[in-house]
């Protein structure tokens, strides 16, 4: 591997000290080999600046390192060989081709360095939201609500540290941030009620006394000469926060006249791409001091008109082929009616031709445009091509991540899309598991006995069509490369197998007379007078298990037999495998009427969106490597997760054991199935059995199955018994 450093030198004056030190800025792409091959001086100064580089802490923007000269002279003549092989130089890499600037070359400050590219063909909207951590070009728009105070006079200063701490961790990720931002009238409107306050003469305030002055009437401000009070103040504070993260800012003031007029509308474009280029973020707001009336008949026309910070956003979206933009509010998304009202529902993903079920209430108590400007601009951003999020802004528990959640793909806000899924959203999902485990609970014990009796035929009559499915999923995986030898095994289904299941599946019929309903403690508190402790459905699981088939109609039966709702979520390496066993269990939940209680997520969801549906999941179970039961306990808010620990799988074989059974418990135990998580991993046998017939029959059925590892294991851990 090469290690990539792009080091440019500029002069930082020592208060202190009088001198100059060179400051070295740097992007560590990878760090290997390259140690070895420099000076133990270089190499102590490099490691410091690569352990630092990869910290999550000190890799936060706005560090910097000062070496001393020679250790810059050192790796200088390093890189320089290195970059000999690309017919650069050190002193090339500031003035280098254009192409080569637009390909890999971005800059912080004067700064250049390499970042990784991240870029797609524009034209066409991010479909899901897992995809929005592709987004290279993302444009941020916050709302009069989010930047400004309660009192409608200043700024929320933390608020919109927050907000420039998350756009500055996005563009030093190597991503192209703009923001849209009101506030102008609010802080001009501060700056002139603290002008106007002082203004007053001395005589004037002495003569009104203390408390005819505290309420002293403040004239109404007009809101444009608030704005132009206030752009550079605003400005101004911009630049002070992202100087802290070591970007630099620049502010662009539009009205909708710019956009209308070609020369003007293309000056603009070739401004904003500059500035893209040379790492500086754009704030970007209408120019209020001068408002315009809007062009009477550009909506109609197919433009949006510029009638608010929304609307600019939008168009400046399209106009810059923005592959994201981000609308911050001060409500969390979109809802299906006023979010105040009682039965609002917030959408998640909102679709062009959904305006009829959506009743817009009032407008913020700042601002111009109101939610209903926001999905006209939305809708108008997405048809350019610019996937878009509203979200909320102000809500002190999520605005300090608010943003870079979104980008994660994180659920957060309503999320526009063009593309409908096909199926029921995992939200409606758990609604129709949650209607159907009750009408399923309800049944007598004989009617959900017969619905796992009727899942085990269709296993075993429907054969060839699991298998034909599993093959698809296998072939997939083999092609891909993406699953270990144990993990296609247990993706692996067989004849035997699902025998074997079909068989399980009988036994916990046969048990499930008295899962539902059945008195385990009964105390008699008074006269006619009794409390039962009684078994009943917990409500609505969701099961998550990575790539084994066979635990979708295991899990179901036991849902099933309990009377529990069922949301399962299996890996992608199975799908084909979990669809057609899927249909199979909703074919037998049909016998009696209850085909919705077992829903399986197709949907692209992440397993921590799924978590955080407290209202709809009762349970969460997960079933797969420790790993993902630690994963899945720290994403859950609010839910109980079943997780399991290690296993322990040993197998001790005692002096008085039987000998007919011991062999053949422990080729069961390993070699049946050797790819299962609860496989034999060692086999402890008591001392007083080493150099019996039982020792060497033991020894000789492992080598014939060819079981290495377990003997070896076996061996060190019988030394260790006999010491």
């Amino acid at each position: 591997m090469l290690l990539v450093l792009v080091l440019s030198m500029c002069r930082l004056s020592s208060a202190a000290s009088g001198r100059n030190e060179k400051v070295c800025a740097l992007e560590v792409c990878s760090v290997t080999d390259a140690v070895e091959k420099i000076s133990l001086t270089c190499r102590r100064h490099l490691k410091m600046l690569c352990q630092a580089a990869l910290s999550p802490l000190v890799r936060s923007p706005g560090w910097c390192f000062v070496l001393p000269p020679h250790a810059i002279a050192a790796i200088s003549r390093f890189l320089s060989s290195k970059l000999a092989a690309s017919s650069l130089s050190l002193r090339d890499l500031p003035h280098n081709t254009q192409s080569l600037r637009n390909e890999s070359i971005r800059r912080w400050s004067n700064i250049p360095f390499i970042t990784v590219p991240l870029s797609r063909a524009h034209g066409k909207s991010f479909a899901h939201r897992s995809e929005l951590k592709h987004a290279k070009r993302i444009v941020v728009k916050l709302g009069s609500a989010v930047v400004t105070r309660g009192d409608e006079c200043g700024l929320a200063l933390g608020r919109l540290a927050s907000i420039v701490e998350q756009v500055s961790v996005l563009q030093n990720q190597g991503r192209e941030m703009m923001i849209v931002t009101s506030g102008a009238v609010a802080f001009g409107k501060q700056r002139l009620r603290h002008e106007i306050l002082l203004s007053q003469s001395v005589r004037q305030a002495l003569h009104s006394g203390q408390s005819q002055l505290k309420d002293m009437a403040i004239p109404v401000l007009e809101a444009r000469a608030c704005a132009a009070a206030g752009q550079s103040g605003l400005m101004a504070l911009y630049e002070a926060m992202f100087t802290q993260y070591s970007i630099c800012a620049a502010q662009i003031l539009v009205t909708n006249l710019d956009f209308h007029d070609e020369q003007k509308r293309r000056n603009l474009n070739g401004t904003l791409h500059e500035l893209l280029r040379m790492n500086i973020v754009p704030i970007i707001n209408t120019n209020d001091a001068v408002v315009p009336p809007p062009e009477p008949n550009s909506d109609l026309q197919g433009v949006i008109s510029v009638k608010d910070n929304d609307s600019l956003a939008a168009r400046l979206a399209v106009e810059m082929k923005a592959d994201l933009l981000i609308v911050l509010s001060d409500v969390a998304g979109l809802f299906n009616s006023p979010p105040g009202s009682d039965d609002a529902k917030l959408i998640d993903i909102f679709y062009p031709g959904d305006q009829q079920s959506v009743t817009f209430g009032t407008k913020s108590r700042v601002g111009v445009g109101g939610m209903e400007a926001k999905v006209k601009a939305a809708l108008w951003a997405l048809q350019g091509g610019t996937s878009v999020v509203i979200a909320n802004g102000t809500h002190p528990k999520i605005s300090g991540h608010v943003i870079t959640d979104i980008v994660d793909g994180k659920k957060v806000g309503t999320f526009f899309s063009e593309v409908k899924p096909a199926g029921p959203t995992v939200e409606q999902q758990g609604e129709m598991s949650r209607a159907g485990g009750r009408t399923l609970a309800a049944l007598q014990p004989e009617q959900r006995a017969e619905i796992i009796y009727r899942l085990a035929d269709l296993l075993t009559d429907q054969r060839e069509e699991i298998l034909l499915a599993n093959k698809k999923d296998l072939e997939e995986a083999e092609n891909k490369g993406r699953l270990a030898l144990p993990l296609l095994k247990r993706l692996s289904l067989s004849t035997s197998k699902l025998n074997s299941l079909a068989i399980g599946l009988r036994q916990i019929a046969a048990s499930s007379q008295d899962s539902v309903g059945r008195v385990i403690r009964r105390t008699r508190i008074a006269k006619d007078l009794e409390l039962e402790q009684v078994t009943v459905p917990i409500g609505v699981l969701l099961v998550i298990f990575e790539s084994r088939p066979d635990c979708l109609p295991q899990v179901s039966a036991l849902a099933i037999a309990s009377g529990n709702g069922l949301l399962l979520k299996g890996g992608k390496e199975a799908a084909y495998s979990n669809q057609i066993l899927h249909h199979l269990t909703q074919e037998a939940l049909s016998i009696h009427g209850v085909k919705d209680a077992v829903q399986l997520v197709n949907t692209r969801e992440e397993v921590e969106d799924l978590c955080r549906l407290d209202k709809l999941i009762d349970l969460i179970i997960p079933r797969g490597s420790s790993q993902l039961v630690r994963n899945i306990q720290k994403a859950a808010k609010g839910i109980p997760v079943m997780g399991h620990s290690e296993g322990i799988c040993h197998v001790y074989v005692d002096v008085d054991a039987s000998v007919e059974k011991v062999t053949r418990i422990i080729r069961d135990s390993k070699c049946e199935y050797p790819a299962a998580c609860n496989a034999l991993e060692t086999l402890l046998i008591h001392r007083d059995l080493l150099r019996t017939p039982l020792f060497d029959q033991i020894i000789d059925m492992l080598r014939v199955e060819q079981v290495s590892h377990v003997y070896l294991c076996f061996l060190l851990v019988l030394i260790c018994l006999l010491v």
